[in-house]
């Protein structure tokens, strides 16, 4: 609802402003710079924004909500900015970013999971690509959202069943701000035993036309626009285009990964209708395409093992969302859409007796999910909110792979599956606030697998006790259950009388039982430390029947897509750890960010061994900083430079067994799988950034250079068996990467 007659305060300058009938405010003829705001109504308490950067070029809209107080005092506490959750009703393991963050970042690449990658708790030593180990589960068990649809792999170059890429499909421009979820989410989050994603996509500008130009290495060339429909109404709209420069930046002897040149493109876009009697409705999407064509010379790279390939994927996700007050306490909030996601692939081999290529895989998938979703809030009292929600996925796959071991071989067909299924979930969730010190946020989730009768309970926790002004306590615990990757469930055999079976479909959801211990020291206004100690125990994990070493929670260390018939729901898995964050928010020019984990990941098969997951890097060190200069006449102009540094260790795998691959003249594995450790990840990125603000025009200019991995270190990305010298080969992650963005604004 909105607030009338709430106190807006714009500081430096003590400038006040009073918010309408609708609760908007407006400050107008501000020089570039970046201001506080504090915002005040009786009977709620009063906020604070910090450092929100105007230019010249573009307007600031902003979203703000007031949480009402429980008992009136004679003495308001005005509270420094949080990095708690955008999301009110999480307790535990969950920040929260603005999309400045991204594009300020060293080593960012435009990228929000690469920015993720920073948090405690977070491991990301793979510059390939963007997926997101999350205390040492896999990347597979992570959930993205946008505008609260869950949504397909939101990713250039990504597979079926996966949930990372090697560039983002997100557009940083027409985002909004991000919670990111660590462990023990809240009850509206399901299917996901790792972590949560949750994206907003911003509204346009709804009185002022406004235009944004950039080119980037990574990003491309970009269009951006936005205004309003008419001026009439708050309706809005924002549209965002970006083509590749990829080929333009190998040409500059820049080296990507590969020597194949990638193309990839994307369209995203917001529609708004404002407020009407109706409620509010939004239209929302993404559409994406990448392919690239590998040659044999691509060899020793990060994207080529030498043989040929040829790989294209499509990503199409939309969605509309209605929210219609039903009074003054409650309303409800609607959304129906779609995500389609396909890719194809060609791969080709030599077969050395015969001495000529062949296709060795031909596969295509197609995913459609079809996704309906209602949940109603409603505010009891001051104390209390309750929050309950239905919705439904329904996944059409269309799914063809077909693989041979030399140019005469017959053709073993893996999938050959066109059907549809369910995915059914409904959730409740009540937060209820005590005391002014303790709340508790507690719910139950539960899911619905149609495709085998599936199903699951799952209950949520989460305590928050504050002590004082300045530290605070949190629990947390959560039981998640996830469904296998989609494709797994369709992996076929077939007898000699042709008779097809699936011995995969019938496995049950994964769960995980997720606690945390948390403590915040708010030290000063800008300063905070956090320390979480975790504890997470994973089973109903797929294995194989028979005595084997193989187990689910290592699906997504590789390109591959995993190929495991016959499993059962047979294998544990554990997760515990230490986590520090020490941050200086963004205040007199400077910021830093310090984070550190002790980790440890392992799991247990059907041969009942302990072992390391392939996630296990047991420890990941993060220290970013950054500093601003105001320069040019009237300070209004700014440069910028920021540094990253992340020391990682190695993830585990399995060694070769150099001895047995040159008796038997191919690569062999020692039997004890993931026994050792890559060596350590580190980087060192430098960032530098210029924007100027034009004096006379409504301009403004952004010029950043980002120079990744500035020492050249060779990064260790796999291994694998040299035939010709008898040797181990190693590839190596990217060396020296300079990115350049240019940005305009009008």
């Amino acid at each position: 609802m909105p607030l009338q007659g709430a106190s807006v305060e714009l500081l430096p300058g003590e400038v006040k402003s009073l918010t309408d009938s609708l609760g908007q405010f407006m400050f107008s003829n501000l020089k570039p710079d970046r201001y506080d705001l504090r915002i005040s109504k009786e009977g709620y308490k009063t906020t604070s924004l910090s450092n929100v950067l105007l230019t010249s070029g573009k307007e600031i809209v902003l979203d703000i909500g007031l949480e009402e107080q429980i008992l009136q005092t004679r003495a308001v506490l005005v509270k420094p900015k949080q990095i708690g959750a955008m999301n009110k009703l999480a307790t535990v393991s969950t920040r929260s970013f603005a999309m400045e963050d991204v594009n300020r970042y060293a080593g960012g690449r435009s990228d929000p999971a690469r920015l993720a990658a920073n948090f405690a708790g977070v491991s990301a030593p793979d510059d390939s690509r963007n997926d997101l180990v999350i205390r040492g589960n896999s990347p597979v068990g992570v959930l993205w959202r946008i505008d609260g649809m869950a949504v397909t792999n939101p990713n250039h170059f990504a597979s079926v069943g996966t949930t990372g890429g090697s560039v983002s499909a997100l557009n940083t421009n027409l985002l909004k701000s991000a919670d990111f979820f660590t462990s023990a989410f809240p009850s509206e989050y399901g299917n996901a035993v790792a972590g949560v994603f949750d994206l907003s996509l911003r509204e346009g500008n709804a009185q002022k036309r406004e235009t944004t130009l950039q080119a980037g290495v990574i990003t491309g060339l970009e269009l951006t626009t936005e205004g309003p429909f008419s001026k009439k109404s708050s309706a809005s709209y924002l549209i965002g285009y970006r083509y590749s420069l990829a080929g333009l930046a190998q040409a500059l002897g820049v080296d990507i990964g590969t020597t194949a040149t990638p193309s990839y493109q994307d369209l995203s876009f917001k529609l708004s209708s404002g407020t009407t009697k109706f409620g509010k409705f939004s239209v929302f999407g993404i559409l994406a395409t990448s392919t690239i064509n590998i040659g044999g010379g691509s060899a020793n790279t990060l994207y080529g093992n030498g043989n040929q390939l040829d790989f294209a994927s499509k990503i199409g996700i939309g969605g509309l969302q209605h929210t219609k007050q039903v009074n003054s306490k409650s309303y409800f909030l609607t959304t129906i859409g779609v995500n389609a996601a396909e890719n194809a692939q060609t791969s080709y081999d030599i077969d050395h007796v015969i001495d000529s290529s062949f296709v060795r895989e031909t596969s295509t998938a197609l995913k459609n999910t079809y996704y309906i979703q209602t949940s109603y809030h409603l505010k009891v009292n001051a104390r209390m909110f309750l929050k309950v929600g239905v919705q439904d996925e329904l996944i059409a796959t269309n799914l063809y792979y077909q693989t041979k071991n030399n140019a005469i071989a017959p053709a073993h067909t893996v999938w050959d599956y066109d059907s549809s299924t369910n995915l059914a979930q409904a959730f409740l969730h009540l937060k209820y606030q005590l005391t002014d010190q303790l709340t508790v946020n507690t719910g139950l989730h539960a899911q619905y697998f149609a495709l085998n009768k599936a199903q699951a309970l799952e209950p949520r926790l989460g305590i928050n006790y504050t002590i004082n002004a300045k530290h605070s306590l949190q629990f947390g615990y959560g039981l998640h259950a996830q469904m296998q990757p989609i494709n797994v469930y369709y992996l076929q055999q077939i007898d000699p009388f042709n008779n097809v079976s699936y011995h995969n479909i019938n496995l049950d959801f994964t769960k995980s039982h997720h606690l945390v211990l948390g403590y915040q020291w708010q030290a000063a206004a800008a300063w905070r430390l956090k320390t979480e100690v975790y504890y997470q125990s994973l089973y109903n994990v797929p294995i194989q029947a028979i005595s084997s070493s193989y187990s689910m929670l290592n699906t997504g260390a590789t390109f591959k897509t995993d190929l495991t018939d016959s499993l059962v729901n047979g294998g544990t898995g554990q997760n515990y750890g230490l986590e520090l964050t020490l941050e200086k928010l963004f205040s007199k020019g400077f910021y830093g960010l310090f984070t550190s984990t002790l980790y440890e990941s392992n799991y247990v098969a059907s041969d009942g061994v302990k072992r390391n997951t392939s996630f296990n890097g047991r420890y990941v060190v993060n220290i970013l900083a950054g500093k601003e200069w105001k320069i040019g006449t009237g300070s209004q102009n700014r440069f910028a430079v920021d540094v990253k540094f992340t020391n990682a260790g190695g993830r585990a795998y399995t060694p070769i067994d150099l001895a047995s691959s040159i008796a038997q003249d191919r690569e062999v594995l020692v039997t004890d799988v993931n026994s050792a450790y890559y060596n350590t990840y580190y980087r060192l990125d430098l960032k530098a950034g210029l924007t100027i603000n034009s004096p006379k025009r409504k301009l403004a200019q952004t010029l950043s250079l980002d120079l990744q991995n500035v020492t050249n270190h060779k990064n260790i990305f796999t291994e694998s068996y040299d035939r010709q010298n008898q040797s181990i080969r190693y590839t190596y992650q990217l060396g020296f990467f300079p990115n350049v963005v240019y940005k305009l604004q009008f």
